[in-house]
């Protein structure tokens, strides 16, 4: 039987799609959260393949980069499309939500308190225009999938990936911020009430991030 081994931070970040991913196959794993005292100490002795994470074990063997590890475990798992067609639509909307992140990263790092600034001028000349852009081709791919997932006719790691994305905006931004883009707030909470998600999403570590 293969072992799975997620190192990462005790927050969502940038390892809560691969949870995600473990969640939706009923796949067991280990959950290594380590705190900022222990992430020193492990990067020090040199066990992440480019010092730093979330990091992926397989049977032991360390695989870095949250997409790649993500683009692995849906092949594993079945999330990933019904064919090498859909695979390519997945792994296009996960690039293209990769530039999102980039464009919208001035305002949420102020947003979320990485950085200093006016969040709120951000929020108006960075973050709208951007989101507006990115979340318009996502309905786009909606519409054309026809079925409520962004590609195809069944959930992949694209829809984990977004869905909370958008929960977490839904969460902690403007309330009017999805009134255009109803069918993106729809998708967020269909996706999150699939059995398995809806379980994650109960049980998981309290997080504000």
């Amino acid at each position: 039987m293969v072992s799975y081994k997620l190192t990462y931070f005790d927050g969502r970040g940038a390892g809560e799609l691969c949870r995600q991913i473990f969640a939706a196959a009923e796949q067991k794993y280990e959950d290594n959260r380590l705190t900022d005292e222990e992430w020193e100490k492990f990067k020090a002795a040199g066990k992440t393949p480019y010092n730093q994470l979330p990091m992926l074990e397989v049977d032991g063997k360390p695989l870095a980069q949250s997409h790649a590890m993500a683009r692995y475990l849906a092949r594993e798992f079945g999330f990933n499309g019904k064919s090498r067609w859909e695979e390519a639509q997945v792994n296009s909307l996960a690039d293209q939500y990769k530039d999102y992140y980039a464009e919208a990263r001035p305002y949420l790092a102020v947003k979320l308190g990485y950085t200093e600034g006016d969040a709120e001028a951000l929020y108006t000349s960075v973050y709208l225009p951007v989101f507006k852009k990115h979340y318009g081709f996502f309905v786009n791919a909606l519409k054309a999938s026809g079925s409520g997932f962004l590609v195809g006719n069944s959930l992949t790691f694209i829809d984990l990936l977004v869905a909370q994305h958008s929960a977490d905006l839904l969460g902690r931004e403007k309330s009017d911020l999805f009134n255009d883009v109803p069918e993106m707030k729809a998708h967020s909470e269909k996706v999150q009430s699939i059995p398995q998600i809806k379980k994650w999403i109960e049980t998981r570590p309290a997080s504000d991030w």
